[in-house]
């Protein structure tokens, strides 16, 4: 059961995304919670309680704040991550993403796909950070990382 069944993101005091910023969310969203990999690390000082997890991410004073659940509404844990190591690996993807959405309404596939591999290596990039963030809080998968990410630069548009 090391698995997210439910993920909100706190809006509170972020700043309304644009429609492809909003899509990308619901996309993640989707499919993070069809398929991810999510548990929190045993600890001899410390016992978590079996998943299926709630996810609440927030920014706090600065820094990205994972406020997890069981299921049923039971308090798991919680942590705080600096954002520093995430501002630049952010601003460059929102940056690709700006061009990547305009290249997808003028210019030919050949064009876009080069734009998208790009995107695709610094989406990888932020989500390699993430893991290596989360070591000894939570234990993700690659593609759960990937999906948290698009989740972290929402938070960032804010």
């Amino acid at each position: 059961m090391n698995r997210i069944c439910h993920i909100e993101i706190d809006e509170k005091g972020l700043v309304r995304p644009t429609p492809d910023i909003e899509q990308e969310r619901r996309v993640a969203i989707y499919d993070l919670l069809e398929d991810n990999v999510f548990g929190l690390p045993k600890k001899p000082d410390r016992v978590h309680p079996e998943g299926p997890y709630r996810v609440r991410l927030a920014i706090r004073e600065g820094r990205l704040v994972f406020d997890i659940a069981t299921d049923g509404g039971e308090r798991a844990a919680e942590f705080h991550l600096s954002l520093g190591p995430f501002r630049q690996v952010v601003k460059d993807y929102f940056q690709i993403c700006e061009n990547y959405f305009d290249a997808v309404k003028r210019l030919p596939p050949s064009q876009i796909e080069a734009i998208d591999m790009a995107r695709r290596g610094i989406h990888n990039e932020g989500a390699s950070i993430l893991r290596e963030r989360l070591e000894g809080k939570a234990d993700v998968d690659t593609d759960t990382a990937r999906r948290l990410f698009t989740l972290i630069c929402v938070l960032h548009w804010g």
